[in-house]
């Protein structure tokens, strides 16, 4: 139990949970109210697609936005230790890198070859995760010569990740749309074998206008979401299948962007090649079920009206009551704000209109 001046300042850092920040807003004061509880040297906190857990925006402090790229790389690239999506499916999400090691730091790849020449230690990775999904992602640095994170400092953590992460899913559903324009069409942008942007059309550019300033690492040519497609499709080709090279966030005005990415071959080299357009019908379905809080249930009874079922046919599909299928989409009307099958249909298909 943390002393009693600790526990005051958690429990104030809990309230800011609920307090309708952005995300990385609250990513930000997170961190900075953290270290009046406990030492920290340097911090990465990130938003994820639940989907692919990819990043889709980031607050990154020194040394470690200068290394953006190489820890990229090692996030879905190889095997290696503390890895967030291994955290996200872990029955407990936080680990310091001294506890999965035994002390052994440079049984890391990643410590090895990029946290000990910054003159990092120990760390301690935890994914942010409510009950229904993962939202985000936080790393805690201490310099070399610092003590590893204490069991104490675990259990503080795993306190405040799930709050963490509910305040994630709020400023997901927080981010209200300024009116409906027409999208900028298919955007395309090309990247060498070694990352840099060779083209980039119009499109793209009009895209890559409305992802936020503070998205973009300061060493790096694209925002955070797009250098982590691409380097999932990187990293697709070597055999690693567990992340897709997609990834789904909100733009300044509120709408939404699908980042694909995918490798190509040819000419002796290889270019990675970005798509930037508006989801498809159906392509976030499950984000926008997922941050309204919909239940595994509820969402089934909302994928059959989705395909044009009707009570009688989703009583019989399901093996419910009629009186279930009702009260199902109650919630999730009341969830989403909607009052009719046709609304829900048209928030869900066409949320960007």
């Amino acid at each position: 139990m943390p002393p009693v001046p600790a526990q005051r300042r958690i429990d104030a850092l809990v309230e800011r949970c609920y307090a309708g920040l952005d995300a990385m807003a609250l990513g930000r004061e997170a961190v900075g109210r953290l270290r009046s509880v406990l030492g920290i040297d340097a911090a990465f906190v990130a938003t994820v697609d639940p989907a692919t857990l990819l990043f889709t925006a980031a607050a990154t402090e020194e040394p470690l936005a200068g290394a953006a790229e190489l820890f990229l790389a090692n996030e879905l690239a190889r095997s290696d230790i503390n890895h967030f999506a291994d955290l996200a499916a872990a029955p407990v999400p936080v680990r310091s890198l001294d506890q999965a090691t035994g002390g052994d730091r440079d049984a890391s790849v990643r410590h090895a070859a990029i946290m000990r020449p910054l003159g990092l230690g120990d760390e301690l990775r935890v994914a942010l995760r409510t009950r229904r999904a993962c939202w985000g992602v936080m790393c805690l640095h201490r310099e070399a010569g610092a003590p590893g994170f204490s069991p104490r400092e675990h259990d503080v953590i795993a306190k405040i990740a799930p709050h963490l992460a509910e305040g994630f899913r709020r400023a997901l559903l927080a981010t209200h749309a300024t009116g409906w324009r027409q999208p900028p069409g298919h955007g395309v942008v090309v990247l060498d074998q070694a990352g840099s942007v060779t083209s980039v059309n119009d499109a793209a550019e009009r895209w890559l206008a409305q992802i936020p300033d503070g998205d973009w690492p300061s060493s790096c040519q694209l925002p955070v979401a797009l250098l982590a497609a691409a380097a999932a499709a990187d990293h697709d080709q070597a055999g690693r299948e567990r992340l897709a090279p997609a990834v789904r966030l909100r733009t300044t005005g509120g709408s939404w962007l699908s980042v694909h990415a995918s490798r190509l071959h040819g000419s002796g080299s290889q270019s990675t090649v970005l798509i930037l357009e508006e989801p498809g019908p159906g392509e976030i379905t499950s984000l926008i079920l997922d941050s309204h809080g919909v239940t595994g249930a509820q969402a089934k009874v909302v994928a059959l009206v989705l395909r044009g079922c009707s009570t009688k046919q989703i009583v019989s599909q399901l093996a419910i009551s009629q009186y279930t299928v009702q009260e199902h989409l109650r919630a999730v009307f009341d969830k989403l704000g909607v009052r009719s099958r046709q609304e829900l249909a048209a928030a869900l298909l066409s949320p960007g209109h």
